[in-house]
C-alpha cells in the first residue's frame, strides 16, 4: 500500500470541501466536469466512499470520489481522481486510492473496484493499473460506453477497468 507523504491528512470528505474538489477537478482539464451542485452533493451523500487528501492548511489537495455499485455492494467504482498540480508526483493519488480501498474492504467487505478511463488518459491507467499490480489482482478491461453513445459531441470511448478480487490481505 502507498502510505500518503507525512505533511497530508487523508480523510473522508465533509460538505464543506464540496468547492474545493469542483475546483480541483476543473483545474486538471482532463476530468468530465460536473456542476458545482455536483460536487457538494457528492460530500453529503458519497462521503463514505470517497476520501480527501488535506495539505498542511487543512484545504484539500486532491480527492477520489467513488461509490458502491446497488447490484454489487461488493464493487467500489471510483468516479474521478484529482490531484492539485503543485502536489502532483508525490504519490497522493495512489495513496488516496490504496487507503480509501483499505478503509472500504475493512468497513463494507469490498472486493472489487472499478472504474472508467478513456484511451487517451495514460496518467490514470498507469494509476489503476500499478493499483492491481500492488494489490497482487487481477485486472479487466473492455468498452463500456463507445464514442457513439455520447450525444454531447466528440468524446473518446470509455473503457471499463475492473479490479480485483480484494481481499483483506490485498487491500491493506
Amino acid at each position: 500500500m502507498t502510505a500518503a507523504p507525512a505533511d497530508l491528512l487523508i480523510e473522508r470528505p465533509a460538505t464543506t470541501d464540496g468547492a474545493a474538489l469542483w475546483r480541483l477537478a476543473k483545474e486538471s482539464e482532463t476530468l468530465d466536469l460536473n456542476s458545482s451542485y455536483s460536487y457538494l452533493l457528492w460530500c453529503r451523500d458519497f462521503a463514505g466512499t470517497s476520501a480527501v487528501a488535506r495539505g498542511a492548511d487543512g484545504e484539500p489537495v486532491g480527492f477520489v470520489t467513488g461509490y458502491v455499485r446497488p447490484d454489487h455492494p461488493r464493487t467500489l467504482v471510483v468516479w474521478q481522481v484529482a490531484v492539485d498540480a503543485a502536489h502532483q508526483g508525490r504519490g497522493i493519488a495512489a495513496a488516496l486510492l490504496d487507503g480509501l480501498a483499505a478503509r472500504l474492504a475493512a468497513e463494507r467487505g469490498i472486493t472489487g473496484l472499478e472504474t472508467t478511463i478513456s484511451p487517451d488518459n495514460t496518467a490514470s491507467d498507469r494509476l489503476f493499473t500499478s493499483f492491481a499490480e500492488r494489490h497482487g489482482a487481477r485486472i479487466t478491461r473492455e468498452v463500456l460506453f463507445p464514442a457513439e453513445s455520447f450525444p454531447d459531441g466528440p468524446h473518446e470511448p470509455e473503457v471499463l477497468y475492473r479490479i480485483g478480487p480484494l481481499t483483506a490481505s490485498t487491500a491493506h
